[in-house]
Formats: C-alpha cells, structure tokens, sequence
C-alpha cells in the first residue's frame, strides 16, 4: 500500500471516530445528560459551544506543532485527551464537572480535528496532499451516519454515561494504532524529495489571509445554521414532515457524493475554482426554495449539502494551493479561528433570524455565500499578478 493509500486509510478512520466521538456527541446525549444533572439543555449545548471556541484557540498551536515534528504525536495526544475528557463526562455530576470535562474535549477538539489531520498531510506530501485530503473527508463525512446510531444505541443499553464511558476506550483503543502506526512516518522517497524540492510558496499577505478567513467563516456559519435549523427552516417553507425527514436524510449523501466528485473531476482544477462552485451551489439553493417553496426543498438540501461537502476540503487544499505547505500547519490554525467562532455562533444568530424573518432569513445566509464568491475573485486575481 502507498503512502498517500495508508494515510488516508489511517486518517480517514481516526477523523471519523475523533468526529463521531467528540462533535457529534450532545446531539445525542444532551438531553438526557441534562435531565441527569438537573440542568436546562441549552445549558449543556452552551457548554458546548464554548467548547468549540476553545478548540479554535489551540489550534495554531497545534498545527505550528506539526509543522516542525509532524502530526503523530499531536494525534496521539489528541486521542488520550479527548478519552480522559470522556471519562471526566462520564463521571460528571454536575455544571462544573460537565465544563471541565468539555474544557479537556475542546482542547483534544483543537489538537486531533480535520486542521491538524490536514496539516499531517501536507507535511507528509506537500503540494501533494490535496488527493489525501479529499480522501478523509470522504471517510470522515460517514461520521454522523455512524456516530449517531451508535450513540443512540448505547445510550438505550447502557445510559450516557455508559456512552461516555465506551467511546473514551475506543479513543485510545483504535486512535493510537491509527494515529501512531498505519499513519506512515514519512513519505516514500520519491515523494519525499518532490516535496523537498518543491517551491516555499509565496508568503501570505494580510489581504489574502482576510479574504480567505471570511471565506471559511462563512461555510462555518452556513454549515452550522443550517446542521441546526434545517428541518424547521423547512417546515416554515412548507414543507410536508415525511419531506423534511427525507431532506435531513439527504443531507449526509449529498456531501459525500461532492467530495466523490472533487476526488474524480474538481481535483483537474484550482481549489479556488472548485470552492467558487461550491459557494455558489447554496445560494442557488435559496433561490429556488423562495421561488417554488416546499417543492424545491429537497433540491436544496441537494444543493447546499454538496456545496458544504466541497467546502470541508477546501479547508485543507486551498491554503496548500495559494500558500504552499511551508508553515502550513500554523497557518490554517489561524484561518480555523474566526471559522470556529462564526460555527459557534450560528445557531443562536441564525435562530433569531428565523424568529424574525420566517423562511427570508435564508437570503441572509445567500448573501454571505456571494459575498465569499467575490472573495475568492479577489484572490484569484491577487494570485495571478503574484505570479506574472
């Protein structure tokens, strides 16, 4: 098996279950952790959120970190502190044992998520890692499909605790062969000095690295409104139940489906062309859903999952493209921050905005969409007067 095949095999994998057991958990558990502890479940999302805010605040460090020792310890330190942070959940029994816990799983969070897993790619591949970085998110896109059911399933036979309890042994179980001995140590030799010898890249100026966290910040917010409105937004366009439950049930295929397609044809291309499409594909969604209402609500579950599924690798690739893979890692921590931010205040703005608005509130999220579309034009343009 090549590098690049066992990195991907490796990464996907660990991204997968690092997603499914970290992420993807209070969509499952909250409720019943709440009602356990006494609390409101809002409080224990809020948790959450901050949770997420500072795991973006531990990524740069993170990633300089693989930049000059590659990502195998990070990862494995990730995998041991995300298992204590499920220990400590488990064994919460009230507000302040449920924030250290979630303090301990927003750091592994920062350390073990899709930047640190794209920033190990790139020091092993350099300009060579966009194919293994479609490759895990193809893996890691299956991670609600997974974590949800098996989640759902231990909770029922074991309580959340259980639940907690089972997922910090598995952490350790598979992340450490995973992250430790399938992902390759270096590249083969002929990929080692490709990547040698390839170019630094140009050093990133400050307009470029703005317009590029705008760009990422807006498929954070995006990604996230939606992951938590979805099916009401659709209700209030007025769509059917049973059309609202086959839409949700769409929305995992239709990303992975986008990044078959950036692995089998976008990849011909400039990540900023594929990340221009993508941006494109929920705008266009909106548009139909206020022309024809509940009956183009599955064409825009169609539309606004594939372009997120595009967008999730170009977290990883565009950065490679436009900077090269020297200080990568460093760089795409920070370019994580204001994304993370954006993520971590969506639900609550863009509720609001539903409260206010209705199904109009969409336009709000189009716009954003549009004005990133522009951003991307601007450094395309920055990018070719660099290299005339």
């Amino acid at each position: 098996m090549s590098p690049k095949a066992r990195a991907v095999l490796a990464l996907g994998l660990a991204q997968t279950m690092a997603w499914g057991g970290s992420y993807y958990i209070p969509a499952i558990l909250a409720a019943p952790m709440a009602r356990d502890l006494g609390l409101a479940t809002p409080t224990v999302f809020a948790i959450f959120s901050a949770a997420l805010l500072l795991s973006a605040f531990i990524g740069p460090a993170a990633g300089r970190a693989i930049d000059r020792h590659g990502g195998h310890w990070v990862l494995m330190a990730s995998n041991l502190i995300m298992s204590a942070g499920l220990f400590t959940l488990g064994l919460a029994q009230g507000f302040f044992g449920l924030c250290l816990a979630w303090a301990l799983l927003g750091l592994a969070m920062g350390m073990g998520l899709y930047e640190a897993g794209f920033a190990t790619l790139a020091k092993l591949f350099g300009a060579g890692a966009r194919g293994p970085i479609s490759g895990i998110t193809l893996f890691a896109g299956f991670a609600s499909t997974v974590a949800w059911p098996f989640s759902t399933w231990l909770e029922a036979h074991y309580g959340w605790r259980g639940a907690c309890m089972v997922w910090a042994v598995i952490m350790p179980l598979l992340g450490l062969p995973l992250n430790g001995w399938l992902l390759p140590r270096r590249a083969e030799a002929a990929v080692a000095a490709a990547v040698a010898a390839a170019p630094a890249g140009r050093p990133p100026g400050l307009l470029a690295l703005a317009l590029l966290a705008y760009v990422f910040a807006v498929a954070g917010f995006t990604s996230a409104a939606m992951a938590a409105h979805l099916p009401g937004m659709l209700t209030l366009a007025g769509a059917s139940a049973a059309t609202v439950v086959l839409a949700g049930a769409l929305l995992g295929p239709a990303q992975v489906g986008a990044r078959l397609l950036e692995i089998g044809v976008l990849r011909r291309w400039s990540p900023l062309v594929s990340a221009t499409l993508a941006n494109a594909t929920h705008p266009l969604g909106v548009l139909l859903l206020m022309l024809w209402g509940a009956p183009a609500a599955i064409a825009f579950v169609l539309l606004h999952g594939g372009g997120n599924g595009i967008l999730t690798i170009a977290r990883g690739t565009l950065p490679l493209a436009l900077f090269g893979p020297a200080g990568y890692g460093g760089r795409t921590g920070w370019l994580a921050v204001p994304a993370r931010f954006a993520a971590a205040a969506a639900p609550v703005l863009f509720g609001l905005l539903l409260e206010r608005f209705g199904v109009a509130a969409m336009w709000f999220t189009a716009a954003l969409s549009l004005a990133a579309i522009a951003s991307l034009a601007i450094l395309a343009r920055i990018t070719r007067e660099e290299t005339r």
